[in-house]
């Protein structure tokens, strides 16, 4: 589990292709960015574990569905990446709740500086639209984040100043893409809601969603 707060950022030193599957060594800022083996690493909000070190340099292997769902299958020598290691019992969740478990990608589709912020609209998958509401939660590209609006698939988020000079989000532009992990809460209401709306309709005919209604919710 991880926080959404990045500790630092690193360098991809190299790539190597195995079939369906990659090898990435990176290279992180943080000179004492301990991990032992068998950790993880969020890569770009990605969860991955450490296979090796050579105490400057962590190697990780990612399979094939990581590659789909992720921007990972872009990873190339010398690009930069948002770097977090899993959260300790007992620390501080300053974010939310973060798996590491990337939905899919995003695309970044406009910028509007605000006084040093970024407005940053980013259109989601339309399967993860459900998930993304006004004031939640979202991890993009591993940093914990709040929406500010929602319009369809569009979602818009201010990066405040800190933000975009201590991750990847200085560089990022529009056409870009990004990893989007959706706040599990919500996924875990959404399945709730979901169970209790067939379960209501199965028994009386009116489901969960008309009976709120009803009741001026």
């Amino acid at each position: 589990m991880f926080t959404g707060l990045i500790e630092c950022l690193g360098t991809i030193r190299s790539v190597e292709r195995h079939g369906t599957s990659i090898v990435l060594a990176i290279r992180p800022d943080l000179e004492d960015f301990a991990v032992t083996i068998g950790g993880s690493v969020a890569i770009d909000g990605v969860c991955l574990s450490v296979e090796k070190t050579d105490g400057v340099t962590l190697s990780f292997s990612a399979v094939r569905e990581t590659l789909f769902r992720t921007t990972l299958n872009n990873a190339a020598p010398g690009k930069r990446v948002n770097l977090e290691r899993a959260m300790q019992l007992g620390g501080r969740l300053d974010g939310h709740i973060v798996q590491g478990h990337v939905d899919n990608i995003g695309q970044i589709i406009n910028d509007r500086d605000v006084g040093g912020s970024i407005l940053r609209t980013i259109r989601v998958p339309a399967e993860l639209n459900k998930f993304m509401a006004e004031k939640g939660s979202v991890a993009i590209d591993g940093i914990s984040l709040t929406i500010a609006d929602v319009v369809e698939n569009d979602i818009t988020i201010s990066f405040i100043p800190a933000t975009i000079k201590n991750t990847t989000m200085s560089w990022k532009k529009r056409g870009d893409t990004v990893n989007i992990e959706c706040d599990v809460l919500s996924r875990y209401l959404y399945r709730l809601f979901m169970a209790d709306s067939n379960q209501s309709e199965n028994s009386s005919g009116i489901s969960l969603l008309t009976k709120l209604e009803r009741l001026g919710y």
